[in-house]
């Protein structure tokens, strides 16, 4: 006996191994609700999808896994959303392949609220996560939502700063949405469940698979009206994000940093190939003709009084990676007078100490 749950069919289609989200779209198109699929019969299924699928969509025992699901989106706070659904976000019915449907932890609603994808390294400089974070802070602040990956770098900093304004935050994981990935990311991933909402398309249960983590970037691209890459390598996933991005008709914003940092060449192959290069937040909601907002978020956050006693250092520091030989002779001072100065700095905030003994300016 069929389970008479209304999201029980959706659930059965969607967990049946082997049918994959295209030969479910087109049984969708072809019959319309699921109820209607396993009603229709293995030869009206076939003539869409093949004899072996069609074998397997009507055969295929789901019912542990349905009634699991079903239990999960019974609890506080979950909920599971299907393309027949009023709920389902419709920026997301303009790319070319979007999910039947998602499981959501926190609020719904949120997926359709205006936002702006932000993105970017994992391995990201200090300077950038201050700059993801300050550019959410303020696109947030002004009502627009912050969709990003929920990964480590720029996309934790994106979500911190989305919490900090009414617009909130989405994050789209490549996991199923009862794990957390990564168990780094715990503590914000609480958080954003709350009060914001973390959305998968992948079953309950489903482990942080690598192939899974690109797929889910057409989401982020699709949920936003623009996508704005903070740092990013030449291989970075941020831009198949971008290109996605593209590929729906959104706009791709970019901020450029060091040309000797690894980290910024993405970004600045991405302003070659047409990306905005912004340098605030309002650059971006001008771009967008957005009036939700109009305080800027600085690139480079001041550094200061001029009559500070540690300016000197801070202007030889300049805004690119240092190493101390080069400080020394940029200062005239002794190693150990700069190692004190750089400390001080550092403990206030000021300075970044990085990898080969280098220090950037903050």
């Amino acid at each position: 006996m069929s389970n008479p749950h209304p999201l029980a069919a959706w659930l059965r289609l969607t967990l049946t191994p082997g049918v994959g989200a295209g030969s479910q779209r087109q049984l969708l198109a072809a019959f319309g609700l699921p109820e209607n699929i396993y009603a229709a019969g293995h030869s009206a299924l076939a003539a869409v999808v093949g004899s072996p699928i069609a074998r397997t969509v009507l055969e295929h025992d789901t019912a542990a896994a349905v009634d699991g699901a079903l239990a999960w989106a019974d609890e506080p706070g979950n909920s599971v959303i299907t393309l027949g659904d009023p709920l389902y976000p419709a920026a997301l019915l303009e790319i070319p392949d979007p999910p039947v449907l998602l499981y959501v932890k926190g609020d719904p609603a949120l997926l359709s609220r205006q936002s702006i994808a932000v993105v970017g390294a994992r391995s990201a400089t200090p300077q950038g996560e201050a700059n993801a974070e300050a550019f959410a802070t303020v696109l947030s602040q002004g009502g627009l939502g912050i969709v990003s990956g929920l990964a480590l770098g720029i996309d934790a900093a994106a979500h911190r700063g989305g919490l900090a304004g009414p617009g909130s935050t989405v994050a789209v994981i490549g996991t199923g949405a009862d794990r957390i990935y990564p168990a780094r990311n715990a503590t914000l991933a609480r958080c954003i469940a709350e009060a914001g909402a973390i959305i998968s398309e992948y079953p309950l249960g489903t482990a942080p698979l690598a192939h899974n983590f690109p797929r889910r970037n057409r989401l982020i691209a699709g949920l936003a009206k623009g996508v704005l890459v903070v740092e990013a390598a030449l291989k970075s996933g941020s831009l198949i994000t971008a290109r996605l991005a593209i590929d729906c008709g959104r706009e791709v914003f970019a901020i450029p940093g060091s040309i000797h940092s690894p980290v910024a060449r993405g970004c600045h192959q991405l302003i070659r190939d047409g990306a905005k290069l912004v340098e605030s937040a309002e650059d971006i909601l001008e771009e967008l003709r957005l009036d939700t907002c109009r305080t800027a978020a600085p690139v480079v956050p001041t550094m200061g009084p001029d009559d500070d006693e540690n300016a000197p250092v801070i202007a030889s520091l300049g805004h690119d990676p240092v190493d101390m030989d080069t400080l020394v002779q940029r200062t005239s001072l002794t190693p150990e007078a700069l190692y004190a100065i750089l400390l001080t700095l550092e403990l206030e905030g000021r300075v970044s100490r990085l990898p080969g003994g280098r220090f950037q300016r903050l």
